[in-house]
């Protein structure tokens, strides 16, 4: 099945890039068992005409070949050094068709801007510490249509359970009669659909070509995943990914003016790069909350998220710890990662502990 699925990536490749005429505009190729393709074909600038005359030579010349049914396109654009125009980002088009052209690139810079000062390492991260070398608070972003409220669940580590808090979060409050929206942000490991059980649902477009979120108990849920092959890697450059996100947060019918979702919750990777840049800077974030273990290497992580958010002006609503003991059949407790860290961390920060979760 494999090396089928390698020679079918081989000729769609080479025809994709004979339609194109030039080799270099397509990045990568991905064919799923399904049949299903997805490109990544690359943008000059600002010329999404071109963009979008590239992309529909590339989608005609792939669905000539024998196997593939269904085509994914993602039109990338990265900002050459030197250059000062900016990009323009295309409407969606067609099913299942998820275009971006990414924004610029944050610039590092050796020095903190004029008027600031730089975290003395190893100092207690007070709200004032948190906000040395933050740049001014900038003004408000303009509100998502359709959606009340946006809340960011993360983590600068993995695998301390952030999806579950996401997802039983969201369930809840389903539950509890409100309108909820889950948005799974991990572009290079989407787990959603399958905490969900959603894996094999595609989400619809509308007659305003933008995606509808698959509903699932009470939920309205979008991810990478119901839009790429489940086995290939997201092999994707940061401007990519930062791309992604916001077209999955702007170009989805989440809700309408007269009838929004009353949350949408966000379910971030771990760390503090791309994904979480993009999501701060560009999207009008209610609150966040940090999901931690007691472990010392997940609260060391604590500090650098909360001092992420402090910096991009994204309030902390508290702290939930996860995987907090084990209770064994007698009732006994047991702390197998150690005992009170969540709450001696939400108390040096300043945050409340809103939750201490055992093993189940």
């Amino acid at each position: 099945m494999f090396g089928s699925r390698q020679k079918s990536r081989e000729k769609l490749a080479a025809a994709v890039r004979t339609a194109l005429g030039a080799p270099d505009w397509l990045e990568s190729v991905t064919v799923g068992d399904d049949g299903r393709a997805i490109l990544v074909i690359r943008a000059e600038g600002s010329d999404t005409a071109g963009a979008e005359a590239r992309r529909i030579e590339a989608e005609n010349a792939a669905s000539r070949i024998a196997g593939i049914e269904k085509v994914t396109t993602v039109l990338t654009a990265e900002k050459a050094a030197g250059h000062g125009h900016s990009h323009d980002t295309p409407r969606p088009t067609g099913s299942k068709s998820l275009q971006s052209v990414a924004s610029q690139s944050i610039p590092l810079t050796p020095s903190p801007p004029a008027g600031t000062r730089r975290v003395t390492k190893g100092a207690r991260l007070s709200d004032e510490a948190l906000s040395q070398g933050a740049p001014p608070k900038a003004s408000p972003m303009k509100p998502i249509p359709g959606i009340a409220r946006i809340l960011v669940v993360a983590s600068a580590k993995g695998g301390v359970g952030k999806s579950t808090v996401s997802v039983n979060l969201a369930a809840a409050m389903a539950k509890a009669g409100m309108k909820v929206g889950l948005l799974d942000a991990d572009i290079y490991g989407p787990s959603i659909p399958t905490m969900l059980g959603t894996v094999n649902a595609e989400p619809a477009t509308s007659p305003a070509k933008k995606l509808v979120p698959v509903e699932a108990h009470g939920l309205k849920t979008l991810s990478i995943g119901y839009l790429s092959d489940p086995d290939a890697p997201m092999i994707w450059r940061g401007p990519i990914v930062m791309s992604a996100i916001t077209q999955l947060l702007n170009d989805a019918e989440w809700g309408t003016k007269e009838d929004p979702l009353d949350l949408l919750i966000i379910d971030t990777p771990p760390g503090t790069g791309d994904a979480q840049l993009a999501i701060a800077q560009k999207v009008p974030v209610t609150a966040a909350l940090i999901v931690t273990t007691p472990q010392e290497v997940a609260l060391a992580d604590v500090r650098r998220g909360a001092a992420m958010f402090a910096k991009t002006h994204v309030p902390v609503i508290g702290i939930a710890e996860m995987m907090s003991w084990f209770e064994d059949p007698a009732g006994n407790r047991h702390y197998l990662m150690g005992e009170g860290g969540g709450r001696k961390m939400a108390e040096s920060l300043g945050l409340p502990l809103l939750a201490e979760i055992p093993m189940l």
